[in-house]
């Protein structure tokens, strides 16, 4: 029933505050087979602001070929209309860049691979040559006052090349900040993640000088272990978690990939542990449900349980 929240007991060794970063309008609906018309992505993501969300994402300005999902980018963003720095924008390269600053977007984020593998069958571009890319995007888009975030997929596991060292994360996560990135989001692209391997990539983050104000975690719940992974960033000082409303998407590129954590799933873990969040859990689920009716998919697990 709408209005339900969970009980708020708070634990001092956890943030006071985190930031929720919705990712469900491009990551979510890039990923459904399904072509959303503009006007419902625009309903979606106001809806999504309106609810408190500091961050959300509009779309990605790629090949419409590769993601004929996310083909109406520019129709998204005019019809999202006035000061767009509250929605980053995927862009993955200068072309992609030069689309997004001719539609006024004000953020923006680039996107890597820790494995080569990956790298080349999302990119058409081996890691280091990809990288290389990215370092061009963040230099023109910072010299044009734009904050840049770095998206570093396959962190945990690659479904061709199997576990990924922790160095090869945090090299690529390195090189990103050195190029400018004001904050590095580590993918858990096919959901293989567990508790302790998100401690320990974050420790290890922390030794190479990336401490966890610079870092976000973005899970898929392939396994059932989004939120089991979430709360461990949490312990490790991470206090900003990439979701996406209705747990819509997973990745085209990545077979074994399922949905994404879902944001009702995670605000409502956040809301029982007192953490602060400005986000109003009601509005997301009712944003979450009206998109996962329209794709025809089940709802999240929050929503469910609040709406029936």
């Amino acid at each position: 029933m709408s209005g339900q929240h969970p009980a708020v007991h708070r634990d001092p060794a956890l943030p006071r505050s985190v930031t929720v970063y919705e990712v469900g309008a491009r990551d979510g609906l890039q990923a459904e087979s399904a072509l959303v018309p503009s006007v419902a992505k625009i309903d979606f993501i106001r809806q999504l602001r309106a609810a408190g969300l500091p961050w959300v994402e509009a779309t990605s300005f790629v090949s419409p070929r590769r993601v004929p999902q996310l083909a109406d980018a520019a129709e998204v963003m005019a019809g999202l209309g006035g000061e767009l720095s509250a929605h980053p924008v995927l862009v993955p390269n200068r072309r992609g860049l030069e689309r997004a600053r001719l539609s006024g977007a004000r953020a923006v984020a680039v996107f890597v691979s820790a494995t080569e593998t990956f790298a080349r069958r999302n990119l058409n571009a081996g890691r280091d040559e990809s990288l290389e890319m990215a370092r061009r995007v963040i230099e023109e888009a910072s010299g044009a006052g734009m904050r840049v975030r770095g998206y570093v997929s396959m962190c945990f596991g690659d479904p061709w090349e199997g576990e990924v060292a922790i160095d090869d994360v945090v090299s690529v996560s390195r090189s990103l900040v050195d190029s400018g990135c004001a904050e590095i989001s580590l993918g858990d692209t096919i959901g293989v993640g567990t508790a302790g391997h998100v401690t320990e990539l974050i420790a290890a983050h922390g030794r190479a000088g990336i401490g966890p104000e610079l870092l976000a975690l973005h899970f898929h719940d392939t396994y059932g272990q989004a939120l089991a992974n979430a709360a461990a960033g949490l312990r490790s000082g991470v206090t900003c978690f990439d979701a996406s409303a209705g747990g819509i998407g997973g990745c085209p590129f990545a077979g074994s990939a399922t949905g994404n954590l879902a944001t009702e799933d995670l605000l409502w873990m956040l809301s029982g542990l007192g953490i602060e969040t400005g986000v109003d859990l009601d509005k997301v689920v009712a944003a979450g449900a009206m998109m996962t009716d329209l794709l025809g998919r089940p709802r999240s697990r929050v929503a469910t349980a609040m709406l029936g």
